[in-house]
């Protein structure tokens, strides 16, 4: 909506002939902005917001995933609750949570546990973090400082109430490494973890050191080809994946553990952006499968046409061809007419206490 300019206060324009013009009158000064009108009470209960609710379901494991979440406050909150109803259509795994730009609950009805989070900045280069949970009576603290380059930035967190050493984290523009105090038969050690990347050979290069294991990686990709061999010190495992795009819609992609000589293969055609075929071989689990995307793969549900994504699969074990089986899985979203917070509130308040009674 366009913003209503100030209005151009008008001056009285002198004439041209003698006398000499007299002095042009002052601009009457423009009124004061108005007010906005008063909060009534409870006024945010009357403003509106729409329920989006997400279901999934999983054809090999015959559960159902709800979830329901709503926009609350003029977008300064959110709320949403998920749960699992299984195949004996009994409601578990329940899960509560508000989130906000500077605070985060999480709630665990089955466990009667919360888990509170915060999130405080002071200017761009000073960042806290505090997060503590309410059953285990344990917490964490960190303190994030970024440099003049926003790529430059160096992280301090310490677990409350537990007395030890804080944890350092150090990030530069081609990596971090971090340094922690941990304890390996009673006896406290210095554990440095860390990764470093950066260009090399026309690709990319890529060394993590986690739990005393280096893992060296290098990935080279052109518009047709990628070629990514890697290996894990000391234990010399060493694997490498090969991928080849023979169009903009079919590629193929084959992997191999040199350790164990296992490997895998999958054929990839895309027919447009909701549309995607698959078929492979996994050697280490004998079996051979088959998969249709209706949806994007990796894209959530209300991009996909009618707002649900469709997938099926047919698994052929090369050992026991009678037992294949051919599996599916669907997510549809619903976004519910706006309702006002109010009814809104009233709505969750009943399915909370439907699962949790």
């Amino acid at each position: 909506m366009l913003d209503a300019s100030p209005r151009i206060p008008n001056y009285l324009v002198p004439p041209l002939l003698p006398p000499p013009p007299p002095s042009p009158l002052e601009p009457e000064p423009e009124p004061p902005p108005s007010s906005p009108p008063p909060t009534k009470p409870y006024q945010f209960l009357s403003s509106l917001s729409s329920l989006r609710v997400t279901s999934e379901f999983d054809s090999d494991s015959r559960v159902f995933f709800h979830k329901l979440s709503c926009k609350l406050f003029d977008n300064l909150a959110k709320l949403k609750l998920s749960f699992i109803n299984n195949a004996k259509r009994e409601i578990t795994e329940p899960q509560l949570a508000l989130s906000s730009k500077y605070l985060s609950i999480y709630y665990d009805p089955e466990e009667q546990n919360a888990i509170f989070q915060g999130y405080y900045n002071v200017g761009p280069t000073w960042h806290f973090k505090a997060a503590i949970d309410v059953k285990a009576q344990q917490g964490e603290l960190a303190a994030i400082a970024k440099l003049a380059d926003p790529s430059y930035a160096v992280e301090v967190s310490s677990p409350v109430p537990n007395v030890s050493l804080p944890k350092a984290t150090f990030r530069f523009p081609i990596g971090e490494f971090s340094l922690e105090e941990r304890e390996e038969d009673d006896v406290p050690r210095l554990s440095i973890n860390g990764i470093v990347k950066g260009p090399i050979l026309y690709g990319v290069g890529a060394a993590r050191y986690i739990d005393e294991e280096l893992k060296l990686r290098y990935s080279y990709k052109d518009g047709t080809m990628s070629f990514i061999p890697s290996i894990s010190l000391p234990t010399n495992r060493a694997s490498f994946a090969f991928k080849r795009r023979f169009s903009p819609s079919d590629k193929l992609s084959y992997w191999y553990n040199l350790d164990s000589n296992y490997w895998s293969v999958v054929y990839k055609h895309t027919y447009d952006k909701d549309l995607k075929f698959k078929a492979g071989y996994d050697s280490e689990v004998r079996l051979c499968w088959a998969s249709l995307w209706v949806g994007d793969e990796n894209g959530k549900a209300n991009t996909a046409p009618m707002k649900m994504k469709i997938q099926f699969m047919l698994q052929v074990p090369q050992d026991d061809i009678k037992s294949t089986v051919i599996l599916f899985r669907v997510k549809k979203r619903w976004d519910i007419l706006l309702l006002s917070h109010a009814t809104l509130l009233f709505l969750l308040a009943m399915v909370f206490g439907h699962l949790f009674m």
